[in-house]
């Protein structure tokens, strides 16, 4: 018969203790067993054979059997070897005596028993046997508990594995459209500061007469042949910049030094419009996306062949930049008289600039220079197309800055029209300014 040992109610409650179950079919034997595991706590189940201790095992979760070898019926050897088949994680223990060595053999391979201990047994050597299995049990049940975990873990991970490519493919095309959107943000930002760069630029020209939409042209071409020397794009924005406001030193000077050409001005007239380079790298040193132009703006009076203000740099000492805009700014005087005593021609004004190659120019900007304006022509009329107001439709993108007759910058290049805007132009047209609109050709 089985039985349960009661833990007396007077004990304080032990955390759940381990379930023994001792199988022998001499009484006493199960009785000592029963004394001798009491005050540890466990809870004890007892059989007379082991047919009764498989009943219990079938209904009772077992953590320890200790089993006699010599039973009726089935020995200890068989009834462990059946334990081992049907609760493999149960410790099994064999108590054997010294004669029976055969059996304990046949026992420790069939029933593969975590040891066999010798009747009659001394106390304190079943008590600790019992302890390191029910120990060596916990261990191996906790190893169990990391083994699925690190098998959980595993999955998860081949899983994490397989779905990697994909997330990173999901992420780069997010990472993809954030860029894209913070590219489409610098453009408009990098459009609006050139557009209000422009009309700076514009604001110095509305006094200067003859000079309206002088510094527009000299940035165009200063860019343009900056583009043929296949200068760095952050190059060619900052001498097109310098270009637009290359006179803005000027703004101090009386109207009529402005008109007046260079080569009539007096000695204290020519010092005086001489310090303008200076003036005008001064008055954009604190805007730090200018700095790059404002060392350019000094230089662009300086002369190839060391004759040029307000530094007399010589030949490769003056920023490539400055020579690049010195060109375009007195190829666009000369035709516009404020640089000889004379307005000249295009075609004389071009000469003008090979006469001074090497001298007052860097040959290799001469260079570039002929060969934009070979090509300009030809550029022009295959890309560019001029329009009256009353062919200007939605959508047509400006080739040209749209200049007043009195020089105010209306739109910007590449400016695209709408509906608002072509009635915001009529406006002006209304009022005597026969505009002419300069349009990208898309034939």
């Amino acid at each position: 018969m089985s039985e349960k040992q009661e833990i007396p109610a007077s004990q304080s409650e032990p955390e759940p203790s381990a379930a023994l179950l001792f199988v022998d079919d001499e009484v006493n034997v199960l009785s000592s067993l029963k004394r001798l595991f009491r005050p540890f706590g466990y809870r004890i189940f007892t059989a007379e054979g082991g047919k009764q201790a498989l009943e219990i095992m079938a209904h009772e979760s077992i953590d320890l059997v200790i089993s006699d070898m010599r039973m009726p019926e089935m020995n200890g050897a068989e009834f462990l070897q059946k334990v081992n088949e049907m609760w493999p994680e149960t410790v099994r223990i064999l108590l054997t005596g010294h004669s029976e060595i055969g059996a304990t053999i046949d026992a420790i391979n069939k029933g593969h028993i975590y040891r066999y201990l010798s009747k009659p047994w001394e106390d304190n050597d079943i008590v600790l046997a019992i302890k390191q299995a029910l120990r060596q049990k916990q261990l191996e049940k906790a190893n169990q508990g990391l083994e699925e975990l690190t098998r959980k873990q595993n999955e998860e991970l081949k899983d994490l594995n397989a779905n990697l490519e994909q997330k990173v493919k999901a992420r780069t095309e997010e990472v993809r459209q954030t860029m894209g959107f913070l590219e489409v943000a610098h453009e408009k930002l990098k459009k609006g500061f050139i557009t209000s760069i422009r009309v700076f630029s514009n604001l110095i020209e509305m006094r200067e007469g003859v000079m309206a939409g002088h510094s527009h042209r000299v940035a165009e071409l200063s860019r343009a042949i900056a583009q043929q020397m296949a200068m760095p794009e952050t190059e060619v924005q900052d001498i097109f910049l310098a270009a637009l406001l290359h006179d803005v030193g000027k703004i101090g000077l009386p109207d009529y030094l402005l008109e007046k050409p260079l080569a009539n001005l007096t000695g204290e007239e020519r010092l005086e419009v001489m310090k303008h380079p200076v003036k005008g790298q001064t008055a954009l040193m604190a805007l730090e996306q200018l700095q790059g132009a404002a060392k350019l703006i000094r230089s662009h009076h300086e002369h190839f062949d060391g004759l040029g203000f307000p530094d007399k740099l010589h030949g490769f000492e003056i920023p490539l930049g400055a020579r690049i805009i010195a060109l375009a700014n007195e190829y666009d005087a000369a035709q516009i008289g404020t640089l000889l005593n004379k307005r000249l021609k295009q075609s004389d004004a071009v000469l003008y600039i090979q006469e001074g190659r090497g001298r007052r120019y860097d040959p290799a900007v001469v260079d570039a220079f002929m060969k934009v304006m070979g090509a300009s022509s030809t550029v022009q009329a295959i890309q560019e197309m001029a329009v009256n107001l009353g062919q200007a439709k939605s959508g047509m993108v400006l080739s040209r800055d749209l200049i007043s007759s009195h020089g105010e910058l209306l739109l910007s290049k590449d400016h695209r029209l709408d509906a608002s805007l072509i009635g915001q132009i009529r406006s002006f047209d209304q009022l005597g300014d026969k505009l002419i609109i300069y349009v990208y050709d898309k034939k």
